[in-house]
């Protein structure tokens, strides 16, 4: 059995009114999908999920998957497994129900339950980041979503991410877990780099606010240049140009004032080579000497150690 694409008429259902469920509930229900009920164990998390989503506040998930033939699951990773055996165990889940979770890293085989039941369950990942639900309503649209579905459910799949005005591709079950992977170095870890920048400029005697506007002009024309070139094309600086006495006083500053993002330096630093490398922009000699430098700034003595 196949479900038709076009088929938006489902009574749907929001399993956990966080950031993402409330934006993606905003969101469908601004292009015609039906909100039916919503719940969350949260009482305030309801009062204000609810204000974006419509529908009718339920006092329980059961009661709120009751009501609905799509069952939308937001919560947390770790209690969509719990949460979809919980309600499938209460009846709440019918022959020919559609049961989809909104996780990166979590496979379909969290909604085994469901499918037993005789349910279709997809796993629909925005690859996005999400600090409030204002700002996940802004970013949704226009984001690329992870989709592993059933194969009945996969064209309705697509049709429920083209209405979020998202781009659909199909991730293989055997992947989900690199494939959330990739999506948190390019959100969390590219945060926590950006936390590093602003700690060396901090050292250097500005606020929070002062180092932010020093180095964010160079992100965003970084980003613009990986945008429009790609990572490898876009890369520019000492590493490149083949700098072994520029790379030398960076290790030296480090060692003296910041210590503790030396290791990190580092490691970075010989990923970089290697992509200078595919440049074709330094000499294997030059390539050697710079790795050379950096892994002799590698120590264990430092919290930033990622050996």
């Amino acid at each position: 059995m196949m479900i038709h694409p076009k088929d938006t008429g489902d009574s749907i259902a929001i399993l956990g009114l966080g950031k993402v469920g409330s934006a993606v509930g905003h969101l469908l229900r601004s292009v015609g999908y039906q909100i039916i009920a919503v719940a969350d164990q949260s009482p305030a998390a309801l009062k204000k999920g609810i204000s974006f989503t419509g529908g009718k506040a339920c006092k329980s998930l059961t009661e709120a998957a009751m009501a609905a033939s799509c069952i939308i699951i937001t919560t947390p990773d770790d209690a969509i497994s719990s949460v979809c055996h919980q309600i499938v165990s209460d009846g709440a889940v019918q022959e020919g129900d559609k049961v989809i979770h909104m996780s990166g890293a979590g496979s379909i085989d969290l909604l085994a339950s469901a499918r037993q039941a005789g349910a279709f369950v997809a796993s629909i990942h925005p690859i996005q980041s999400f600090a409030d639900v204002e700002g996940a309503i802004i970013n949704i649209p226009g984001s690329t979503f992870g989709i592993t579905a059933d194969d009945a459910l996969r064209e309705w799949s697509v049709s429920l991410v083209k209405a979020l005005k998202g781009t659909p591709f199909f991730v293989p079950e055997k992947d989900k877990a690199l494939y959330h992977a990739a999506a948190c170095m390019a959100s969390n870890y590219l945060t926590t780099l950006m936390h590093m920048v602003e700690t060396t400029y901090q050292a250097l005697g500005l606020n929070h606010k002062e180092a932010i506007r020093a180095f964010w002009p160079l992100v965003k024309g970084t980003l613009l240049n990986i945008e429009t070139k790609g990572a490898i094309q876009a890369l520019t600086g000492p590493i490149v140009r083949g700098d072994a006495g520029t790379i030398e006083k960076h290790l030296q500053a480090f060692q003296e004032r910041l210590p503790d993002l030396l290791n990190a330096y580092c490691e970075l630093g010989l990923m970089t080579v290697d992509i200078a490398l595919q440049k074709d922009s330094l000499t294997r000699n030059q390539a050697e000497i710079i790795k050379k430098q950096l892994k002799g700034g590698i120590t264990d003595e430092h919290p930033g150690n990622v050996k």
